[in-house]
């Protein structure tokens, strides 16, 4: 065995001392290697090196969010990408996309199998050949529907023992939950009457990684996927993992450690593929996923959302000011993920010790008010929580806290964008966004399902239509956001990972400078966050005398550093030294 390879095995051996203290950690090793496919000849990743640049971003999507008659939806998902958005987007994050139960494909019953009613492999495939394909690894919990379940049931394998288990007598108090669900649901078995941990549904049940087979079944999922060019894992809910009766059940250090051994095993396999962790929980919580380096490649920015709704309806970004300055460059290697909206709500538990409960209600209260829906969560106290607000982007930026409309929704709206595109990180942005999509009540009608509210299905015909009207909001929002990702990708100062400071210009104006790796090129973003103009003076804003400066949104030049700078509503400008 070459010294790479006993390097490796070693390497998850380390990995499994902390995970499986009880076990064989050599054969698990070599087991786990096996299922991977890894050889003595498998490169060795290099260390802190950025698999990203300013030129990437993502499109989240679930498989059908565009449908045409006689077509399978990863067919016109594909065309609608390729004709729309070839070269301004250079990743594709698609939904779950395999045979599920509920929950919009996050209950997943065949975690190798394609979904028929969107595609196949190949149509998964044909994405992936052009784009960086990202998908989901629901990780937690299965349907209870899967062929796994139904050996639980049965008290056969593979399944008997892939669930975890808990009684109705233990101590759960202390566990987190994100919903107000029962955390347990009796099933019947051919062994009697067993009780399942259910951290978000019935039909969701906890998978049990104290049980090496399931890690195992895992890594061979992983291996799968990367045969059929996924390039980046996104895993589901990952911070309830690992289950502890008598603890919190979650961010459990054995989940830290599977994390690792599986970044491990798929850069040793794929040294371009990354991990992101989804963990939608309070600020201080969601870094910790970074390890040292040495966990997720990227974590998704939860607080971002949640803040930015705040400051654009509110007109003051004393919130969101304080955050950027609390949160740390991420090193080499690592990124943040950062977006406005996605298929989920928008989450409230990260705004924890962020903003009080005063300015959180007084935000509930207006999402409601502009026709969204609340999902509430119980405490440990036992205490009613709002949990994540339902509702569109560009509904609920129609008004602010104090004028349900006021004429400014798309501004507000561009607004968003602006600011998100600019931070460091790499942006990420919903389809239904890219779009435009309001509210949909007539699918959460449908379905019972408050989510479905941004959840909307867009016949590609309609969607055509609206994005050739010159006067539809569609077709503008559109337009604007593709123009400004199209300017975003030429900085080098708007790398994930290039150089971040917060500018102090009042609460009135959001403003940031970032500056190139190489530091041959400065952006001041700065956004005026109030339905009424902003005036600053050039001198203030740090801008050098010897470079000649230019807003890359509008082409306006400033050849006098003199003068001021006046920010209508709403606008977000880039000035830029090159």
């Amino acid at each position: 065995m070459s010294t790479e390879s006993s390097h490796l095995s070693r390497r998850i051996a380390e990995h499994l001392v902390c995970i499986y203290p009880g076990e064989n950690h050599q054969q698990l090793a070599a087991e786990y290697l096996a299922l991977m496919g890894l050889t003595d000849q498998c490169a060795s990743p290099l260390s802190h090196y950025n698999n990203w640049n300013e030129t990437d971003n993502i499109l989240i999507t679930y498989g059908d969010s565009l449908i045409d008659d006689g077509e399978l939806p990863l067919t016109t998902l594909k065309k609608f990408v390729d004709k729309q958005l070839k070269g301004v987007i250079s990743g594709v994050h698609i939904l779950p996309f395999f045979p599920w139960s509920s929950d919009d494909g996050f209950s997943v019953m065949d975690y190798l199998s394609v979904n028929p009613a969107l595609g196949g492999w190949d149509e998964i495939g044909a994405i992936a050949n052009d784009y960086d394909l990202m998908a989901d690894l629901v990780i937690n919990h299965m349907s209870s529907r899967s062929r796994w379940f139904d050996n639980f049931k049965k008290r056969i394998d593979p399944g008997k023992d892939y669930f975890f288990e808990a009684s109705p007598e233990d101590d759960l108090s202390e566990v987190v939950r994100p919903r107000n669900s029962p955390l347990l649901t009796e099933y019947d078995t051919a062994d009697g009457k067993r009780h399942v941990w259910c951290t978000f549904s019935a039909d969701q049940v906890d998978l049990n990684f104290g049980n090496p087979q399931v890690l195992g079944e895992f890594i061979n999922i992983i291996r799968h996927y990367l045969q059929w060019g996924v390039k980046i894992f996104r895993l589901d809910a990952v911070a309830f993992l690992w289950k502890q009766v008598g603890t919190p059940s979650i961010h459990r250090q054995q989940t830290h450690e599977i994390i690792k051994l599986l970044r491990t095993l798929i850069e040793h396999h794929s040294p371009k593929a990354i991990i992101i962790t989804e963990t939608n929980v309070p600020n201080r919580e969601n870094l910790t996923y970074f390890g040292n380096a040495n966990e997720a490649h990227i974590v998704y920015n939860f607080s971002l959302p949640p803040l930015l709704l705040y400051t654009l309806t509110s007109g003051n970004c004393q919130h969101l000011k304080t955050w950027m300055m609390s949160m740390p460059p991420a090193q080499s290697g690592t990124a943040y993920l950062n977006f406005v909206a996605s298929h989920d709500g928008i989450g409230l538990r990260p705004l924890d010790g962020l903003i009080d409960d005063h300015d959180r209600t007084k935000l509930v209260n207006a999402m409601t008010a502009a026709g969204g829906k609340v999902t509430y969560r119980k405490s440990r106290e036992g205490e009613e929580k709002a949990y994540e607000i339902n509702i569109a982007l560009y509904s609920a930026l129609k008004g602010t806290l104090e004028n349900a409309d006021d004429g400014f929704q798309r501004e507000r709206f561009i607004c968003a964008h602006g600011i998100m595109l600019a931070l460091e990180g790499i942006p990420a942005l919903y389809i239904h966004s890219l779009l435009g999509t309001e509210n949909d009540y007539q699918k959460v009608e449908h379905t019972g399902r408050t989510r479905s509210i941004n959840r909307h299905v867009w016949h590609s015909e309609n969607l055509e239509r609206e994005l050739a009207d010159k006067n539809s909001h569609h077709s503008m929002v559109f337009s604007e956001l593709k123009r400004l990702l199209s300017i975003r990708k030429k900085q080098p100062a708007f790398h994930p990972n290039a150089t971040q400071f917060t500018l102090h210009l009042g609460f009135e104006v959001f403003a940031f400078w970032r500056q190139s790796i190489n530091r041959s090129q400065s952006i001041f973003s700065l956004s005026n966050v109030t339905p009424v103009k902003q005036v600053i003076n050039l001198a203030d804003i740090n801008l050098i005398n010897t470079d000649h400066w230019i807003d890359l949104i509008t082409e306006q030049h400033y050849d006098s550093l003199d003068g001021q700078l006046v920010l209508a509503p709403y606008q977000t400008v880039w000035i830029s030294n090159r």
